[in-house]
């Protein structure tokens, strides 16, 4: 759907992915070249559907693959250089 122009706040979503890309990762970054934004992007929009929590589903990932494990050891998982971090548990032995 085309939006009318001057009208930046009628597309809800993509306005609210915008403010957590900027806030989460490239305000807290200097990058020297495209490639470096590019890849900084990636990584984030692999964090947002795959790892980051979203409070509008019920606080639930976007694609769970698997069901929540409570037994086992908590591992971090890091995206750039620490930058993003997932914490999840391993399956217990």
């Amino acid at each position: 759907m085309k939006l009318p122009a001057k009208s930046p706040n009628l597309n809800a979503y993509a306005e609210r992915f915008v403010l957590s890309i900027k806030s989460e990762c490239l305000n807290r970054m200097i990058f020297l070249s495209v490639a470096q934004l590019r890849h900084a992007i990636k990584e984030y929009v692999a964090h947002y559907h795959l790892e980051r929590n979203h409070q509008g589903v019920g606080n639930r990932l976007l694609k769970s693959g698997t069901a929540a494990n409570c037994d086992g050891d908590i591992h971090c998982h890091k995206r750039l250089g620490g930058m993003l971090k997932y914490y999840s548990r391993q399956k217990a032995a």
